[in-house]
Formats: C-alpha cells, sequence, structure tokens
C-alpha cells in the first residue's frame, strides 16, 4: 500500500523539475525576459554541453557488469513486438504507412527516460530503479534512435528515389553521396546525376543542386557580411524558396538531371526564354511573376501552344522551402536563426551559421518557430477528424492541389491528390535491398557522427566498462569539470522545454481529437504492451511495477526532434511531448498507485 510519505518523495523528486519548466514558460510567455535569439543560445548550450555530459555521468557510473537482463529483454521485447504489428499493419492496411509507422513507434515505445524517468523512478522505487532507468538510456542512444534514423533516410531515400526515378529505379546499382549532403531529409535542394554503365544499370551520384550553390555565393557576396567570405560554402541555412501557385504546403520536387529535358534546357541554356509545357516527372514548372520565384505548375495546366515562360531566376530552383512566410524574420532574430532543443539535431553542422535545425524562429514566437502548419491549416482541413491516409503521391502535382488528409500533419506522406486518374498507379520498384542498405548506412554515419549525445554515450560506455572491469577511477580534475556541467544538466534541460512550449502557437498543435489518440497510445498503449512483454520474460513484483512506469513517461524529445527534421507528424510528436509533460505527472502518479494495491 502507497502511503503518503512515499507520494511526498515522489513530489519532491518530480515537482522542482517542472518549477524549472513553468519559470521558463513564464520568462518568454508572461515575463518576456528571453527573445528567440537568447531562447536559441540556451538551448544550444544545452544541446552541446548540458545534456551530453548529463548522460555521460549516467552511463558512466553505471556497473555495465551488474545490468538487469531480464529487465533490458522485456523493454526490448516490447519495442519489437510494437515493430512488428506496425510493419504487418503498413503491409496489409490500406490505411498503414512507413510514417504512421515510425510516428506509433515513437509514441509507444520512446519515453523521456533521462530527464523524466530517472528522477522520478528513484522518487518511487528508490536508487536501484535509477539504475535501470540507465540501462534504458543506454540503450536508446545506442540502438533505438539509431534505428529511428535508419528508418527516417530509408524514407527519405524512396522518395528520392521516387520523384527522380519512377521507371528505371529498380536498374540502380549503386549511388554515391557528395560529401556536403548531410540527410536525405528533403530540407535541402538536391539533384540526381545518373550514368548508364556498360552492363545497361544505373549509377547514380547524388548532390546538392547547383542553384542552392549558387544561392548561397548570391547571399554571401552580396550580402552585408560580403567582405567577410566570398567563397561558396555549402549551408543549411539557404533560406532559398519557391512559391507554389496552389499552396504553401505542396511538396517541391527536387531536381535530376536523369532523363528530364526540361531540366537540360534550363540548365544548358538552351531556350532559356521558353519551358516546355510537356509534362516531365516532375511536373511542370513555371515562373510566380508576382513573388519572381520558381512555382510548380498542376499537371492539368493547359498553356497555349508557343506560350513561354520568363527564364527562372537563382532565387532557389527546386527548394523544399515554400510559402512567402518564409522570408519573414524572427521576432528579434537575425536571418531566422534556429532554436534548439537539448539534442542535436544534425542537419546542419556544429559551425553551421544558424546552428542546429529544430525549431525556427518565426513572428509572434509563432507558426514558423516550430514548423508547424498555420492556423487555417486546421480550420480548413478539419482538426477533429483524422485518418491514417497512404495514398501515394503521383511525380505531378493536381491543378487543384494535394489534399491533406484530415489529420492536418505536415508530413510529405499525407499529401494525395484528388484526381481519381493516379490511384491505381503502381509504387515505384526500388533499387536491390543491398544498394538501399549501403545508401542508408552512409547518410545515418554521417547524422551520427555530428551528434555529441552519440559520442558521450559510446565514451561513457566505455569508460564504465574499463573502470568496473580493473577498478579505475576518473581524475578528480575531469571528474569535477564534468560533474560541475552535468549537474546543471537536469534543470536545464527542463528549463529548455520550458523555452519550447512557450515558443508554440498552441499547446495541442494538432487537433483535439489526435491528442486524444495521441495520449492513449503513449499512457495506454506502450504500458500494455510494456507489461505483456515483462510478464513473458519472468518480470515480477517491483520489477514488474517499474517496468510498467517507466514506459508510462511522456514522449521523448529525442523522436520528436527527428520528427521536426525529416517533416513526420511533427505536430503530434510536439503535442506528445508538450501535453504530455503536463499530464505526465498525475498519469504516472496513477499508475503507482494502482501497481502498488
Amino acid at each position: 500500500m502507497i502511503s503518503g510519505s512515499d507520494l511526498y518523495h515522489v513530489l519532491t523528486a518530480v515537482v522542482p523539475l517542472y518549477v524549472a519548466m513553468i519559470l521558463a514558460y513564464g520568462s518568454v510567455k508572461w515575463w518576456k525576459i528571453f527573445s528567440p535569439d537568447q531562447c536559441s543560445g540556451i538551448n544550444r548550450f544545452v544541446a552541446l554541453f548540458a545534456v551530453p555530459l548529463l548522460s555521460f555521468h549516467f552511463i558512466s557510473t553505471n556497473n555495465p557488469y551488474e545490468m538487469n537482463y531480464r529487465f533490458i529483454a522485456a523493454d526490448t521485447l516490447q519495442k519489437i513486438i510494437v515493430l512488428f504489428v506496425l510493419a504487418i499493419w503498413s503491409r496489409t492496411s490500406s490505411r498503414g504507412s512507413l510514417e504512421w509507422s515510425i510516428t506509433l513507434f515513437s509514441l509507444s515505445t520512446l519515453p523521456n527516460t533521462l530527464v523524466m524517468g530517472i528522477p522520478l523512478l528513484k522518487g518511487m522505487y528508490g536508487d536501484d530503479s535509477g539504475t535501470l532507468m540507465v540501462q534504458i538510456v543506454v540503450l536508446q542512444c545506442i540502438i533505438w534512435y539509431t534505428l529511428m534514423l535508419f528508418l527516417f533516410e530509408y524514407r527519405g531515400a524512396r522518395l528520392l528515389i521516387a520523384e527522380q526515378f519512377p521507371d528505371t529505379a529498380g536498374s540502380i546499382i549503386s549511388f554515391r553521396v557528395d560529401s556536403d549532403i548531410i540527410s536525405l531529409d528533403g530540407k535541402e535542394p538536391l539533384q540526381t546525376d545518373a550514368e548508364v554503365g556498360e552492363d545497361g544499370k544505373l549509377h547514380v551520384t547524388v548532390r546538392k543542386s547547383t542553384s542552392s550553390r549558387s544561392e548561397i555565393f548570391s547571399r554571401r557576396s552580396h550580402g552585408p557580411n560580403s567582405g567577410v567570405s566570398l567563397t561558396p560554402r555549402p549551408s543549411n541555412l539557404t533560406n532559398a524558396e519557391i512559391y507554389s501557385l496552389q499552396s504553401s504546403r505542396n511538396p517541391t520536387p527536387r531536381g535530376s538531371s536523369f532523363n528530364h529535358t526540361d531540366f537540360y534546357s534550363m540548365v544548358n541554356g538552351k531556350n532559356m526564354n521558353s519551358v516546355s509545357p510537356r509534362q516531365s516527372n516532375f511536373g511542370n514548372l513555371g515562373f510566380d511573376e508576382e513573388n519572381n520565384a520558381m512555382g510548380v505548375f498542376g499537371n492539368n495546366v493547359n498553356r497555349p501552344n508557343g506560350a513561354t515562360y520568363p527564364a527562372p531566376t537563382t532565387a532557389g530552383i527546386f527548394s523544399p522551402v515554400a510559402g512567402p512566410g518564409v522570408k519573414k524574420k524572427a521576432n528579434g532574430a537575425e536571418n531566422g536563426k534556429d532554436l534548439h532543443m537539448f539534442v542535436w539535431s544534425s542537419s546542419a553542422s556544429p559551425v553551421s551559421e544558424g546552428g542546429i535545425h529544430v525549431f525556427r524562429g518565426g513572428a509572434d514566437y509563432g507558426n514558423d518557430l516550430a514548423g508547424l502548419p498555420h492556423q487555417k491549416d486546421y480550420d480548413e482541413f478539419g482538426r477533429d477528424e483524422f485518418s491514417f491516409g497512404n495514398r501515394s503521391v503521383p511525380n505531378g502535382v493536381e491543378h487543384e492541389g494535394p489534399v491533406l488528409s484530415k489529420l492536418g500533419s505536415s508530413s510529405t506522406a499525407e499529401l494525395h491528390p484528388k484526381s481519381a486518374a493516379h490511384d491505381d498507379a503502381k509504387p515505384t520498384a526500388m533499387p536491390p535491398a543491398s544498394v538501399m542498405t549501403r545508401l542508408i548506412l552512409i547518410m545515418v554515419w554521417r547524422k551520427l557522427i555530428r551528434n555529441p549525445n552519440t559520442y558521450s554515450s559510446l565514451i561513457g560506455l566505455t569508460w564504465s566498462l574499463v573502470s568496473f572491469r580493473w577498478h579505475v577511477e576518473m581524475p578528480a580534475i575531469v571528474a569535477g569539470s564534468i560533474a560541475i556541467l552535468s549537474n546543471a544538466g537536469l534543470g536545464m534541460a527542463m528549463f529548455s522545454l520550458g523555452l519550447f512550449m512557450a515558443l508554440q502557437p498552441r499547446i495541442i498543435a494538432c487537433g483535439n481529437s489526435v491528442a486524444a489518440f495521441t495520449m492513449s497510445v503513449r499512457f495506454l498503449t506502450g504500458p500494455a504492451v510494456m507489461a505483456a512483454a515483462s510478464i513473458a520474460v519472468g518480470l515480477r513484483g517491483v520489477l514488474l511495477h517499474i517496468a510498467i512506469v517507466q514506459a508510462a513517461l511522456p514522449q521523448g524529445i529525442v523522436p520528436f526532434v527527428f520528427a521536426k527534421e525529416y517533416n513526420v507528424h511533427p505536430d503530434i510528436l510536439s503535442t506528445g511531448v508538450i501535453f504530455g509533460m503536463l499530464i505526465a505527472l498525475p498519469i504516472t502518479l496513477v499508475y503507482y498507485i494502482l501497481l502498488g494495491l
């Protein structure tokens, strides 16, 4: 039976975390102490130093030779069960999709163990439970987050191949990716060059588009800092953009130099003032004279024969960023610098001008800050209804614009045209599994080596293996240097979360119905599957209680950052983080009380 003193110990451990979060929220929302730029600096410090060192501290002080393998087996079995069910569902159900499988896996199996789990479980079940949480953190950082990256990069590769090689993808036998490309998340304009080998197979090179490079050069050579550098250095903050004539939500195709005569005509200077209205693999290109930028016309747009289009400018061809709102600067922020959550988003290098791409600055602390859809998006498409759309996206764009499934998600996979002409289109054949695997592994590796949490986890695990095997103590100077920052990591992580909450236009970003579904998956489905997996491996008593309660923790931050970076249901994961954090304490207390009866 849970006593009043037990509940007091739990509140003593957890309430200080909420105090830090509320202070951060009030400092931005109510008292206007911090500007978005200052929030960006705080979050960058947390991402680069506080949380990696906090993770290193917990992992390095945990004895890996005394790990509870049954508890780890239960946690692993839970995730395998969820993956297996979602794989079957995505293959057999008309509503199944890779995007939804990734999102549901994140919601049901990846809680906020490091920040919330360790102090909460220590308050409930003592220090031994904290050791178990550290073991879960190690597995999350090394295995499960890497798996998430693999799935996201696989999705990005599929989209790129389907766009560029809808009919010849099966003939691709090799990929070469330029070293300046960090991810296939679709945020950077990419182009593909294909060469046909003697065997008739395709060898593909993926590189940044020439328009992106010229845009960088133009901004650096003609901007206010032109005296600093005239070198067209690749950057993730080009802010290159095109305006769709139909909707800023339209997916923008990425250019390919393979089998696209329209693209050849523009690049080679042939008939620069006229683009053939013939339908190409990436839809007809037009020019938005009002906005002075390239636009995407639907396939059903009829142009008079002989009509000419003005020559495109270098304002950013095939840029994934669209909409006039992109040009707006953040509140007091120069060049729309990003805000950084306390996990490293590796779509930008550590020395990138704007920093880590997680939350983009925007007006009114608003919609552009978090990359969330505008209010009218939800009003138009219905916030209270949703569906798991899985229709394929044709290569062109319909004249009336794509229709969002009523989820209100900004995932490109939820876009499907109204026209029934493409409903029966066959999915694009993918290259051989070995070719796809090599491509994805290259991209995942490039992401991991730019992630400080990867180094902190691996170095911490290595040190713990050495120190507990040969009883080697860390030098006092090193230990003190790490402790002074890691001790601040927990409070700063919650403070960073409070800043993030204050910068969002709304706590429930995805609509009430989807939020209810999200919370049920997070706080009901996850613990239920964990209970079944724990019983299956033989966990009983307190260990079973710990396993269930840790599965009922609020949504993890890292899955949200990935979702934002790859544009796969970021509004749903944002709601899972923010709203889940607000209701997590009463829910975990209910689990704690019920399991203690």
